[in-house]
């Protein structure tokens, strides 16, 4: 389904601390190559939806910091498609912004929001997804989600529970949960009735305005504008100011565990979020002693590593199982993989002991 109605939002703006240190305010981890197949992860994304959408309905959120990253890493965008957020405010008024902005241009948008930073192995059924949603939020005035078919009980994940079937594929959601301990996460998987949330959102514009307008309808004349604030020399001043007075929220909370029309489509795309060092090493290629590479290295005796280093320095590694050695500008980390849950603790501690630089 190719449509000049179709748009597609890519958020860009978060720090992905979980990844740290390849993850940094400086360069998060979606302006990095996670999986050293030659391209970041934000250029991925953006290929994800060649075939969906013309390349000018492409917009990316992001953080005013993160500006020359973007115009490099996708020179074939205009800036007016680079929606630049002044502080980060999580992601209901992200989709704010590029959703009054869409509405603007194309009161018909139907819009794709998706985060810059997740991995996709299966372009082709990530698609086919896609197309599938997109036809029937054109149809009806619906916000669909796309849930992931679980592999395994997961507390890293948000979870959706679906209840019976609604149009086509798609059945009714019935709740969300955010991140469980890992008891009721083996609970839901256990079930059947459950899915990760993949943090990816399909709807027309005129359905998310509508549901802005009954659950957060503090962002409505924040965002909303008048007839020429978009893509005009205000639009800069205009969304600072939103910023400064709107609330931090995410769509999630905001909007999609509250409205009535929400919708999911069980998916299987090979998809993981990245967010931190085990779901990368998860789907990740292994060398023959389970170790995950990316770098210059020798290996004696060492296994089920994740060894992430930079590439113009030999890294000699002896002795070493289930850690973690990763490597980036001026910071080392050797973690035990089984506490790759302290590393906001050491990032923090990093930050408070030595300075801002290495956040």
């Amino acid at each position: 389904m190719y449509s000049n109605d179709n748009y597609v939002v890519i958020m860009a703006g978060g720090i992905g601390s979980r990844f740290w240190p390849v993850s940094r305010a400086s360069k998060p981890k979606q302006f990095h190559d996670v999986m050293g197949e030659g391209f970041t992860m934000i250029q991925d994304t953006f290929k994800r939806f060649e075939g969906i959408c013309p390349d000018e309905n492409i917009y990316v959120v992001t953080n005013t910091a993160y500006l020359q990253l973007v115009k490099v890493q996708l020179p074939s965008l205009h800036s007016d498609q680079i929606l630049l957020e002044p502080v980060p405010k999580n992601t209901a008024p992200c989709v704010a912004y590029a959703l009054f902005k869409i509405y603007q241009l194309n009161p018909k948008a139907n819009i794709v929001v998706t985060p810059a930073d997740h991995l996709v192995t299966n372009k082709e059924e990530f698609q086919n997804c896609i197309r599938e949603t997109l036809f029937e939020t054109q149809k009806k005035q619906i916000i669909v989600t796309l849930g992931i078919i679980p592999t395994r009980p997961d507390s890293g994940y948000g979870y959706i529970e679906f209840a019976e079937k609604s149009f086509g594929r798609l059945n009714e959601v019935k709740s969300f949960t955010k991140k469980p301990n890992s008891q009721k996460a083996t609970f839901f998987v256990d079930s059947g009735r459950y899915l990760w949330n993949s943090g990816v959102f399909i709807f027309t514009a005129q359905s998310m305005i509508n549901a802005f307008e009954h659950y957060l309808p503090s962002f409505v004349p924040l965002f909303k504008g008048d007839g020429d604030t978009y893509f005009s020399e205000k639009e800069q001043d205009f969304i600072c100011n939103a910023y400064v007075s709107v609330d931090n929220i995410s769509i999630d909370y905001g909007i999609m565990e509250k409205v009535e029309n929400a919708h999911v489509l069980k998916s299987d795309f090979g998809w993981s979020d990245l967010g931190t060092w085990k779901s990368q090493n998860d789907v990740s290629r292994k060398d023959s002693h389970n170790n995950t590479l990316l770098g210059t290295h020798l290996l004696y005796d060492t296994s089920d590593c994740i060894i992430r280093t930079e590439t113009d320095k030999l890294v000699v590694v002896e002795g070493l199982t289930d850690y973690i050695v990763a490597e980036n500008e001026g910071v080392l980390l050797i973690c035990n993989k089984k506490n790759e849950q302290m590393v906001k603790l050491f990032l923090n501690d990093a930050v408070k002991s030595y300075g801002a630089q290495y956040q």
